[in-house]
């Protein structure tokens, strides 16, 4: 029976990710601004106080537009290289073939005529496919976000009625409050350290004259997102691109080195330092998350990875049968929480009163 319904539960992830995929991530956004909604709430303008549904519109609104906007830059630099992509087509494939010339000229022709035999019309075809797909997620994602914002006000009284115990529902609050804590200060962190690589390898390539600046900028800051992978593929393709263009080994080795080194520095000291004990997650098991929600929903899930994998050992810790999956997920065997888990819902407000980030873990 577990097999069955495993089996069931994984073709619906498939079958349904579209929908799934922009409601995790209206979720997430959504837990992103519950704080701030709650702080700008509380700000007086002289004898006035900013209502709590004016600051759940603005926060919708730039939610939608920082959507918007960032869509439209994904779907005009994907033009572009698609656009130009062609042009290098040729080179391309002789400069990956000369990367194995030190093995010998066979292996140098036979590499040469298997890249050659690659379909790349095909493959930009269905890139550029993609692009309608994007902005059609984006609006879902758009109107998720809005309807949680309308439903924030009545989660704590919800969450009451579905435990019928109000201890329940506060230790379920925390619970929930918790993992919204932790994957806001992933986030954040993330957000801040992909900016800033990306803007550096955007400086890298403009300081050598190279095209696609732009565009390697913001595929570093998108790739970054995937935890030990993202920042090896994204030096690789930088590094592959430099050298299409300009076809002396010195020079990409040089960028390889400079963009290697940004990555490490950011990757390994900078964003340790300011993750704190916020993540502390098994490498191996990070690793295995991406491989599963990779192949069930392909890059976004591999995004998604490590907020579910944060999400599934908070709520197994507090499991007594599950504990031990939440241990082997842990890297260091479920250490002292940075977040600890205390009530949220106070017990003298009323329902109406108690808006959904104070049910689900603002400070």
């Amino acid at each position: 029976m577990g097999i069955i319904a495993f089996a069931v539960v994984l073709f619906l992830l498939v079958q349904a990710k579209f929908i799934l995929i922009a409601l995790a991530i209206a979720i997430i956004l959504f837990s992103l601004t519950s704080d701030a909604i709650n702080s700008i709430s509380k700000l007086r303008i002289g004898p006035f106080r900013i209502a709590n549904w004016v600051a759940s519109i603005a926060a919708v609104f730039l939610i939608a537009s920082s959507l918007l906007t960032m869509a439209g830059l994904v779907i005009s630099q994907l033009n572009t290289v698609l656009s130009t992509t062609l042009s290098y087509t040729d080179d391309a494939q002789r400069a990956i073939a000369q990367i194995f010339s030190w093995m010998g000229e066979d292996v140098e022709q036979s590499v040469l005529q298997t890249v050659r035999s690659i379909e790349i019309s095909s493959y930009l075809r269905s890139a550029a496919g993609q692009a309608g797909t994007i902005l059609s997620q984006v609006v879902l994602i758009i109107l998720f976000v809005g309807f949680l914002f309308a439903e924030r006000v009545w989660f704590g009284t919800k969450l009451e009625k579905l435990m019928a115990d109000e201890a329940q529902a506060r230790r379920v609050s925390a619970i929930i409050g918790s993992i919204i804590r932790r994957v806001n200060r992933y986030l954040l962190v993330k957000t801040l350290i992909s900016s800033v690589t990306g803007f550096a390898i955007f400086l890298l390539l403009s300081v050598f004259n190279l095209q696609f600046a732009a565009a390697m900028g913001l595929l570093t800051f998108v790739l970054n997102y995937i935890p030990s992978v993202g920042s090896i593929i994204a030096t690789l393709i930088v590094t592959l691109v430099a050298y299409i263009q300009v076809p002396e080994p010195q020079t990409a080795v040089l960028i390889f080195v400079i963009a290697g080194m940004t990555q490490f520095m950011l990757g390994n000291v900078i964003d340790p330092m300011l993750m704190g004990k916020t993540l502390r997650l098994s490498s191996f098991g990070i690793i295995i998350s991406l491989a599963f929600w990779g192949a069930v929903w392909g890059i976004p899930g591999m995004f998604l990875a490590v907020p579910f994998m944060v999400a599934v050992m908070i709520v197994c810790s507090h499991i007594p049968s599950a504990r031990p999956v939440a241990v082997l997920l842990s890297r260091e065997g479920l250490p002292e929480e940075e977040f600890p888990l205390t009530p949220i819902i106070a017990p003298t407000e009323t329902p109406a009163e108690r808006p959904l980030s104070r049910a689900v873990g603002a400070e």
